[in-house]
């Protein structure tokens, strides 16, 4: 069966995964995740992709990212990708691939779905026993969110801004939220659309987007196409 086209869509939010070969550590040092860093913001930048969270663990990483392109998400994620294997194979003194195979991504309904897919990134290294809270860890984008630090990668999202009225109340809400949590259930529905590209929203957001691309936006059933709903 051919592998389904990875979606990009314009003005949308994306979320992104991208694992280590055999699930080998792609961080072995502060500064290869500086690096990758420093990668993120110079090609977001360059093809124009607002990144609104990231999550940096030690054999993959995650991204939210909304592209102002069709093509800046994939020329982004490329050039990150060629960058930083030459960068890691030099200071390891190794060659070959370092990515288990190409990176995984979906599309996601901000209103629903947006805040939960930041809050599941920044809990991760906690669900990894990396440590015990997630303003403990360095690596990624929870810092900025809380106030404890200014990340220029990041661009906040809309959704964000709706928390609060004051950078203060934004970031005592989202902090609640954290504390809160997510529910496995979520957790895993946010998971299993990124690695296997299917679209997460409400019924009427999947049929609009449905009209921007003639691939198959979620899991039909085995041996036939889906069906548009009939009319009332």
């Amino acid at each position: 069966m051919a592998r389904l086209a990875r979606l990009s869509f314009p003005g949308l939010p994306h979320h992104v995964i991208q694992r280590g070969h055999n699930g080998q550590p792609i961080f072995l040092s502060t500064a290869d995740y500086q690096r990758m860093l420093g990668l993120m913001l110079e090609y977001a930048r360059q093809f124009e992709v607002a990144v609104h969270a990231y999550a940096l663990l030690p054999d993959h990483f995650h991204l939210l990212m909304t592209p102002q392109t069709e093509d800046g998400l994939p020329l982004m994620l490329q050039a990150i990708g060629r960058r930083y294997v030459r960068y890691f194979n030099n200071e390891q003194s190794r060659t070959g691939t370092l990515w288990d195979g190409r990176y995984r991504s979906t599309v996601l309904q901000p209103e629903l779905y947006l805040l939960p897919c930041m809050l599941a990134m920044d809990l991760n290294p906690v669900r990894a026993q990396l440590v015990s809270s997630a303003s403990e860890y360095a690596w990624s984008s929870h810092g900025h969110y809380i106030g404890s630090r200014v990340d220029r990668l990041i661009t906040p999202h809309a959704q964000f801004w709706g928390l609060g009225n004051t950078p203060f109340a934004r970031e005592a809400a989202y902090a609640d939220q954290i504390n809160a949590g997510i529910s496995t259930s979520l957790h895993g529905a946010l998971t299993e659309s990124t690695l296997k590209g299917w679209a997460l929203g409400s019924p009427e957001f999947l049929q609009e987007l449905q009209k921007r691309t003639p691939r198959r936006l979620t899991r039909g059933q085995a041996g036939r196409p889906p069906r548009a709903k009939d009319s009332p």
